[in-house]
């Protein structure tokens, strides 16, 4: 469903230190912008950020920095950001495929990918988040025996991303077919995942360590 597009989303991100308009300036520098040396935990399409600011509001000792390329998703992932008590969270309005000019080496200590784009057809595969294309490109950035964790409720998808972690240099640590009926607790439920679980469908998790 194509979203109505929100005039005001932009100006009032644009008002908030929250929001990283300009976030390739901070490249190396991500941890003088939280005043802090604490990890960053990034998530790779935050939608509207109920799983950003739930883990933030967790865990105030990481940072989180929710990237996703709608303004009218986005502004309501900032809302809720704001409520927290903790400085922990930024957002950056960018299309993921340039999330490479936005972080030097070692700067990112885990990545999730929540319920990306399957991208199901032969010729649209280099586009997903899990491709070895795209996971070649996250380990410019992440420390070593760096994490990610993804969730998918698409069983091609699943799948082949299983190959892509081990063709990318990742061993996969945990991985279930289905997330809520497993003994795995950390899980934080996106929006989307509460919504397709109230309807049926089980949500299959990978976590995948760097080696």
């Amino acid at each position: 469903m194509r979203l109505r597009k929100k005039w005001w989303a932009r100006p009032e991100m644009e008002a908030s230190p929250k929001v990283i308009i300009n976030a390739e300036e901070l490249k190396g520098n991500w941890n003088k912008e939280f005043k802090n040396a604490n990890p960053i935990y990034l998530e790779l399409g935050c939608g509207r950020g109920r799983f950003i600011k739930n883990n933030a509001e967790l865990n105030p000792e990481i940072n989180y920095i929710g990237i996703d390329l709608k303004d009218e998703v986005l502004i309501y992932a900032l809302r809720k950001a704001e409520e927290l008590e903790s400085d922990n969270v930024r957002l950056i309005p960018l299309n993921i495929v340039k999330v490479s000019e936005l972080f030097d080496s070692d700067e990112i200590s885990r990545i999730y990918i929540n319920f990306c784009n399957p991208w199901p057809k032969e010729r649209h595969k280099k586009r997903r988040l899990t491709h070895t294309n795209f996971l070649n490109m996250y380990k410019k950035f992440i420390k070593p025996n760096s994490e990610i964790w993804f969730k998918t409720d698409d069983t091609g998808l699943f799948e082949e991303s299983k190959i892509y972690f081990e063709e990318s240099g990742f061993d996969i640590k945990y991985i279930t077919y289905d997330l809520h009926n497993s003994d795995f607790k950390e899980n934080i439920v996106t929006e989307y995942e509460e919504k397709f679980a109230s309807l049926g469908m089980k949500t299959m998790f990978i976590l995948a360590k760097l080696r």
